[in-house]
């Protein structure tokens, strides 16, 4: 497809500054800008590299004011990032999707599948299962018993959801991703740990996206709840009967452990990891590879291992790399005053 910066501009309600008849039909990083293709700036890190990219047309945020001159067409903003994924979002629903059943996907008798649906080669589909509309089914998916998957859903490759999960509309699952396995439930008896049967299930609502080879857990009993709008990365462990609130996000490598309940709108940096039976409220953050073992209050934002208010961590690593010498400057205090008692007792 191709596009004239009047016609972006149009779309995404902005301003041009420069030619509105320059076209573009790709899209480039602004540090490996080509002609032809469009790019943007919303962090001030890259702002050297608009006045050298060769991209023909850069989205900026409203409030850029360029100190020299520029020679690629500006299409100005609210907000660039946000415009950006506008456009993607448009590039992507333009592709054409793959449609039909392959004749080596097996599906039950059972299974319903709705209109416009793709189902790839190998895929598997179980008894008693629906499929919305306009569903993707990549290859070698596997699809179990007594499972509801909403309209417009992605299942890339090898995704696995076992029997009885419930998935909402607009879901994306990555490759490798796994759905309902068995929650990791043991009793110790005798010396030995005995499987506690995880008789739950996943309920997935509207609009999540789940990362390639992230597992969530079904429930020992009633559900295992990622809500609406919730953004899992790539690599992340969900425990049973975890409870994750709406529009969440969470980045790589993040272990959430069992009966763990996050509310709504959190930030989890990557490797985070919960112990078990907390309460993450709302509003929170959480930084790369904390490690929560208490509840965490609305709108915290915290660091470290075991975990603290951030600031009191920045604080804290501050002092970090100079315990040694305060650890030698106390020690030799020590010293002198012992020394300054035998003094004094004389």
């Amino acid at each position: 497809m191709e596009f004239t910066a009047r016609q972006i501009a149009s779309f995404l309600n902005g301003t041009i500054v420069g030619d509105p008849e320059i076209k573009v039909n790709s899209f480039s990083k602004i540090e490996e800008g080509k002609a032809g293709t469009l790019t943007f700036l919303a962090n001030p890190k890259y702002g050297h590299y608009i006045y050298t990219t060769q991209a023909s047309v850069v989205l900026v945020n409203n409030d850029f004011n360029p100190t020299k001159e520029i020679t690629a067409t500006l299409v100005k903003v609210p907000n660039a990032y946000a415009g950006l994924a506008l456009l993607l979002k448009m590039a992507e629903a333009s592709k054409v999707k793959k449609a039909g059943i392959d004749s080596t996907a097996c599906m039950a008798a059972t299974t319903r599948v709705g209109e416009g649906c793709y189902v790839g080669n190998f895929a598997y589909i179980g008894n008693h299962t629906t499929i919305g509309k306009n569903c993707q089914i990549y290859p070698h998916v596997y699809i179990g018993d007594n499972i509801t998957i909403g309209d417009n859903c992605i299942l890339y490759p090898h995704t696995t959801i076992y029997d009885d999960c419930r998935i909402g509309n607009n879901c994306i699952l990555h490759a490798g991703s796994v759905i309902g396995s068995d929650g990791f439930g043991f009793a110790l008896e005798n010396g030995q740990y005995n499987k506690i049967p995880q008789l739950g299930h996943v309920m997935i609502e509207d609009d999540v996206e789940i990362g390639a080879n992230t597992t969530i857990d079904r429930a020992v009993m009633d559900a295992t709840i990622i809500r609406k709008g919730v953004k899992v990365d790539n690599l992340v462990m969900i425990a049973h009967n975890v409870e994750v609130g709406e529009h969440t996000v969470m980045a790589a490598q993040v272990g959430i452990s069992g009966s763990v309940k996050v509310g709504k709108h959190c930030k989890f940096g990557g490797q985070a990891g919960m112990s078990g039976h907390l309460k993450i409220e709302d509003h929170s953050t959480i930084g790369a590879q904390a490690g929560i073992i208490s509840n965490i209050k609305e709108g915290s934002t915290v660091l470290g291992a075991p975990a603290i208010d951030a600031k009191a961590f920045m604080r804290s690593s501050a002092i970090f790399n100079r315990l040694p010498d305060i650890y030698w400057t106390i020690g030799q205090m020590q010293r002198e005053i012992e020394q300054l008692k035998k003094e004094l007792n004389k």
